[in-house]
């Protein structure tokens, strides 16, 4: 089974946007084809989020979308994670590098240029970091 790894702005377009481009993956997660990660802290900033405004969800929407994702994910203990090689300016995105780093090999999918920065590094540790929803054959 893949592990990977989904940074904030790839879980609004699984659970937000519905984003065509991943339904592939929601569909794979929910068949337990995917063994996605996540930490407490990840799943903390990702019900910050999608509580901000702009997304215009109550609190039983935002409930919801947080309940599924956890479901989903397999949570690993913020403190169990190793340290990455690589260091980001934001320590929002710091984490998700830590917990790829700590599952290796898996893949990391994001869209945030300071993470995918490290993809040419970090594929030396045997992690793909990439934009690419396509990345990952199932």
């Amino acid at each position: 089974m893949k592990v990977v790894v989904f940074d904030t702005n790839v879980l609004l377009d699984l659970f937000i946007f519905n984003d065509f481009r991943a339904l592939h993956l929601k569909q794979a997660l929910i068949e337990g084809k995917i063994d996605a990660l996540a930490t407490p802290a990840t799943l903390e900033e990702f019900a910050d989020v999608i509580a901000r405004p702009l997304f215009s969800l109550d609190q039983a929407q935002q409930e919801q979308i947080f309940l599924q994702w956890q479901g989903l994910a397999r949570v690993l203990d913020d403190k169990d994670l190793m340290k990455s090689l690589w260091a980001c300016q934001d320590p929002d995105d710091q984490v998700f590098l830590d917990l790829a780093f700590t599952a290796k090999p898996c893949t990391l999918i994001s869209k945030d240029n300071e993470v995918l920065r490290f993809a040419n590094k970090a594929v030396l540790e045997q992690i793909l970091i990439t934009a690419d929803y396509t990345a990952i054959t199932l």
